[in-house]
C-alpha cells in the first residue's frame, strides 16, 4: 500500500515562515502530480499548490508569491515553503499524490493525514 505523511506544522507568527514535507512511501511505480491543499475551520478544502512530475506548478491566487512548492522525485518527497504568513493561511494542510503502483496498473489519489498551521500572535 501506499502512505504519504506531512511534517513541519506548527506555529508561526504573522509574517513568519514554515516548510512542510510530505513523503511517499509503500508500492510506487511513478507518481505523477504532487499538491498540497488546505482546510480551515468551517470552510472547504482547497487547493494551494500543484507541482507537476517535471516541476510544472500552479499556485491559489491568494499564496501567490509567499509560497513556493517544490518535489524530490528521488525522495518520494513535496515540500511548501510558506514564507510572509498571514493568519488566513490558518489550515489544516493536506498533500496529495497521483500514484500509480504498477507500470500496467492505474494511479490514483493518495491523502496525507495533515498537518496543522497556525499563524497567530
Amino acid at each position: 500500500q501506499v502512505q504519504l505523511v506531512e511534517s513541519g506544522g506548527g506555529l508561526v507568527q504573522p509574517g513568519g515562515s514554515l516548510r512542510l514535507s510530505c513523503v511517499a512511501s509503500g508500492r510506487i511505480f511513478n507518481i505523477n502530480n504532487m499538491g498540497w491543499y488546505r482546510q480551515a475551520s468551517g470552510k472547504q478544502r482547497e487547493l494551494v499548490a500543484l507541482i507537476s512530475r517535471g516541476g510544472s506548478t500552479n499556485y491559489v491566487d491568494s499564496v501567490k508569491g509567499r509560497f513556493t512548492i517544490s518535489r524530490d522525485n528521488a525522495k518520494n518527497t513535496v515540500y511548501l515553503q510558506m514564507n510572509s504568513l498571514k493568519p488566513e493561511d490558518t489550515a489544516a494542510y493536506y498533500c496529495n499524490a497521483n500514484i500509480q503502483s504498477d507500470y500496467q496498473g492505474p494511479s490514483r489519489n493518495y491523502w496525507g493525514q495533515g498537518t496543522q498551521v497556525t499563524v497567530s500572535s
